[in-house]
């Protein structure tokens, strides 16, 4: 797992969301969904080489939101846990 911090790029400014949890390092221009249900747009990868964070974040994922007639936005109505887990 890596866990990554999120930036948010929104105009010119870049505001911190959160730390989170990915299996595999998206990359530029991969969508992703966040924790707060809305579809973002990777934009830039920024992973620090030889730094070892006490907190364990050693990447920046820099994100715009994904356009709002992107094909992306229609997974709303996906449950995650019932639609992508495997049942135990």
């Amino acid at each position: 797992m890596y866990k990554v911090m999120v930036v948010l790029h929104d105009g010119d400014d870049y505001i911190r969301m959160n730390k989170v949890y990915f299996e595999t390092m998206p990359v530029a221009g991969q969508y992703i969904i966040h924790s707060d249900g809305l579809a973002y747009v990777v934009e830039e990868v920024t992973t620090f080489a030889g730094y070892v964070s006490s907190k364990g974040a050693t990447t920046i994922l820099v994100v715009h939101q994904a356009p709002r007639e992107a094909a992306v936005n229609k997974l709303y109505g996906i449950d995650i846990e019932r639609d992508l887990d495997d049942p135990e």
